[in-house]
């Protein structure tokens, strides 16, 4: 079996002190490893480290302040907890400023050799309310010995163009993390579960909790049942996600019916797809 331990933490940081954030956050991390020893990957919500606040709280100029290379100091800093505790993680997201001066809304993924294995700058921010650069791809990255997975940022999950572009790169997990403070997060959810059997994958969404967010994080399986959703407060998910079963479904079907990568693999480069100037193109293999 191919698995992948994850630890969704729904938790909040602690709004414009990036030092108490970072401890919040080590601490969590360290206090799962040692509660869950199984776990391989530890995700927080969106812009965890980067100390943002509440929606009607927030600073227009706070990115610029809170923004950081990458890689750099805090980007070492994570690396080193990864080394320390041995797991993946991806905290949440980040303001990253890039050489040019334009601030991205970027996620990363380390290794639990300390390396990071991925960055991904959001595509889609939530417009006009988020003022950050888009991002201009999408980005997957391998478990070795597990599988592939893709990061994907908060409103991205509004857009099925993410979850099919990762699908199509061969992500069998999409990690979502989120910072939903209004009360479209039933939206999210119906999205969630949409990505999840559309495109037959995992949909690890976490959010953040109240205050900072509304919480209801969900883990969704690859046919669209959502293993398990939290409460609004400071929650844990722990669960383990058998990769196995993406390939079975598939191969199968979802509810052993449906295989709509099979039927885009056959004809999909047959259909014209106009609102992007071309068609299906077969997946890599």
């Amino acid at each position: 079996m191919r698995t992948l331990a994850v630890a969704a933490l729904q938790t909040t940081p602690v709004p414009y002190d990036l030092e108490a954030t970072w401890q919040r956050f080590a601490d969590r991390v360290r206090a799962t490893r040692d509660t869950f020893p199984h776990v391989q990957l530890v995700v927080v919500p969106e812009l965890m480290l980067a100390a943002e606040a509440p929606l009607l709280q927030a600073r227009a100029a706070w990115a610029a302040e809170a923004a950081v290379s990458i890689p750099g100091p805090l980007t070492d800093r994570i690396c080193a907890l990864a080394r320390e505790t041995g797991l993946w993680l991806v905290p949440g997201s980040l303001y990253e400023r890039t050489a040019e001066g334009l601030i991205h809304n970027t996620a990363v993924a380390v290794s639990p050799e300390g390396e990071i294995a991925a960055a991904y700058r959001k595509v889609f921010p939530w417009q006009p309310y988020e003022t950050t650069e888009p991002g201009t791809g999408f980005t997957v990255f391998d478990l070795p010995g597990i599988g592939r997975a893709g990061l994907a940022i908060c409103y991205d999950g509004s857009f099925p163009e993410t979850a099919r572009q990762l699908g199509w790169l061969g992500a069998e997990v999409m990690i979502q993390p989120t910072l939903t403070t209004t009360r479209d997060r039933e939206m999210e959810l119906v999205c969630a579960r949409a990505n999840a059997w559309t495109n037959q994958l995992y949909v690890v969404n976490l959010n953040a909790a109240d205050p900072a967010g509304v919480g209801q994080s969900a883990i969704v399986d690859p046919e669209g049942i959502v293993r398990q959703q939290a409460g609004t407060g400071e929650e844990i998910l722990v669960d383990v996600l058998d990769l196995d079963a993406v390939s079975r479904v598939r191969t199968y079907g979802s509810a052993g019916i449906n295989r709509p990568w099979a039927q885009l693999d056959r004809y999909g480069h047959t259909v014209e797809l106009p609102a992007y100037g071309g068609t299906f193109r077969p997946r890599p293999a």
